[in-house]
């Protein structure tokens, strides 16, 4: 239940690479990075409450730099939480049948058992292959493309 630094540090590496090659214009590039910081300062709020994991805002914020300032980051965002909503369902099933599941013969990870938080990591990552069609930096590769 650990995302590992180099996963985010990848993400943003890759946008910023890709993203003048794929032809952003700077403004745009610059807004995806004021929205990925805007998204951080939520994450590092929640964070700070215990609400959500260091991980998990740095995933979050590393996901919202390819969405930009506009309408699809809201989609991703939105997409994140009713995956997130799902995720945490399933895992609060999960841990209330854990004893009848081992007794099965089912192995679970000690972590899905006892861990009192929920992985979001799965949330966030599956959220963004499901709205990344939406991203802009999609729209204008599809474009230099066909």
């Amino acid at each position: 239940m650990t995302i590992p630094n180099r996963v985010s540090a990848a993400a943003v590496i890759a946008f910023l690479v890709l993203a003048p090659l794929s032809g952003m214009p700077w403004p745009a590039i610059g807004l995806s990075i004021l929205a990925a910081l805007a998204v951080f300062s939520a994450c590092f709020a929640l964070f700070a409450l215990n609400i959500m994991g260091g991980g998990d805002a740095k995933l979050l914020t590393a996901a919202a730099v390819w969405f930009g300032f506009d309408h699809s980051l809201l989609v991703f965002l939105v997409t994140v939480a009713y995956v997130g909503g799902g995720v945490t369902l399933l895992f609060l099933l999960i841990r209330s049948q854990a004893t009848t599941v081992l007794a099965m013969g089912i192995p679970l990870p000690a972590s899905v058992v006892t861990a009192r938080k929920i992985p979001y990591g799965i949330a966030i990552a599956i959220g963004g292959f499901l709205s990344f069609q939406d991203a802009p930096i999609v729209g204008l590769a599809m474009h230099m493309l066909g």
